[in-house]
């Protein structure tokens, strides 16, 4: 029997999306917020970083500080490798508590994979065939036997969630798939200036990673699945705007198939899912349709050329890309209704 409420700790507290989650589980009418973590500023007010959290919330401490006998789920909202070396400690130890891992450091299947592109050492291999990934949406089913909830990319949540079911229903070529995604700076964390020297970094739009981005490494796993002959070309930007993403997907149609007609093949395969919002066919869309929600807004066009297609898919970043669907996974495995704390 699930307790009524459960008890939570943040590891990475004073990040972004550390905050973002703060706020939404703060207001969440089954969570107990009992430890906010992190390395720097301990002792401080939460509210002091972001005057949106106004609930009376622990004062920020060390993880070493945390009872884990009294916790029911972790969240970790840290640099990628650091969440790994805290859950092998704590997993085999503590049997009864749940992980939900913002990082990518159980996005990726192979640990080789993992160090070519993060390049860092695994240091829980063991435990990788222990942890799903997971948009909440199209895993749902299986969520509940893990207790490792590895959080997607959030370039990943915004291609996947428009390209998984059309692949998986051939409607739509494997090849010639050309992946064009604008993200908001928020996305780089508290040190984006640091990360990408740019000259007028605030009035500019940034193309980067453009020989490889570490979010191909899922891309590549989860299409494989699906189809290992599928064929892709992604590349990130960085917008002058601090929140959202709108992904620009290319691809060619199967057979003689109308954009309303693959509208209309989103509508059914996410009928029960009420987060993701098909569009009327050649609809315009932007980030201002999500921003600050746990939705992925999707429009199916039609462009010049009548043998391909259009699909913009968008996010909130640090909601439905991050925080957000950390929550909406954390529903899911506590039999909570998915869109609990999150409307």
């Amino acid at each position: 029997m699930v307790k009524n409420r459960i008890h939570a700790a943040i590891a990475g507290a004073t990040g972004f999306v550390g905050l973002d989650l703060i706020n939404i589980l703060s207001n969440h009418p089954n969570v107990i917020i009992r430890y906010l973590c992190a390395q720097k500023n301990l002792g401080k007010k939460i509210n002091s970083f972001d005057k949106r959290i106004k609930k009376k919330l622990p004062k920020i401490s060390n993880l070493k500080k945390v009872n884990w006998e009294q916790i029911d789920v972790l969240f970790l909202s840290l640099p990628n490798g650091e969440a790994q070396k805290i859950i092998n400690k704590l997993y085999l130890k503590y049997k009864h508590l749940k992980f939900v891992d913002l990082s990518a450091d159980f996005r990726l299947k192979n640990f080789n994979t993992f160090r070519k592109y993060y390049g860092k050492v695994h240091k829980a291999k063991k435990l990788i065939k222990k942890s799903i990934y997971s948009i909440s949406e199209l895993k749902k089913d299986n969520l509940k036997k893990f207790r490792i909830i590895s959080n997607p990319g959030c370039y990943p949540t915004s291609v996947q969630i428009p390209l998984i079911p059309l692949l998986k229903k051939k409607i739509i070529k494997e090849r010639n798939i050309i992946i064009d995604s604008k993200s908001g700076y928020s996305g780089a964390g508290k040190n984006y200036k640091k990360k990408f020297n740019y000259k007028n970094f605030d009035f500019s739009t940034y193309a980067y990673s453009v020989n490889s981005h570490r979010h191909e490494a899922e891309l590549y796993q989860e299409f494989k699945i699906i189809n290992k002959k599928i064929k892709f070309i992604f590349n990130p930007h960085l917008i002058p705007t601090f929140r959202g993403i709108l992904s620009s997907i290319y691809v060619e149609k199967n057979k003689n198939i109308s954009v309303k007609s693959i509208t209309n093949v989103l509508k059914k395969f996410y009928r029960k899912n009420f987060f993701i919002k098909i569009n009327k066919h050649n609809s315009p869309l932007g980030t201002g349709n999500v921003i600050n929600t746990n939705y992925c807004h999707i429009s199916i066009c039609q462009p010049q050329d009548p043998n391909k297609v259009l699909i913009l898919s968008a996010i909130d970043n640090l909601i439905k890309g991050a925080a957000g669907q950390a929550v909406q996974n954390m529903n899911i495995i506590f039999n909570y209704n998915e869109q609990r704390g999150l409307n």
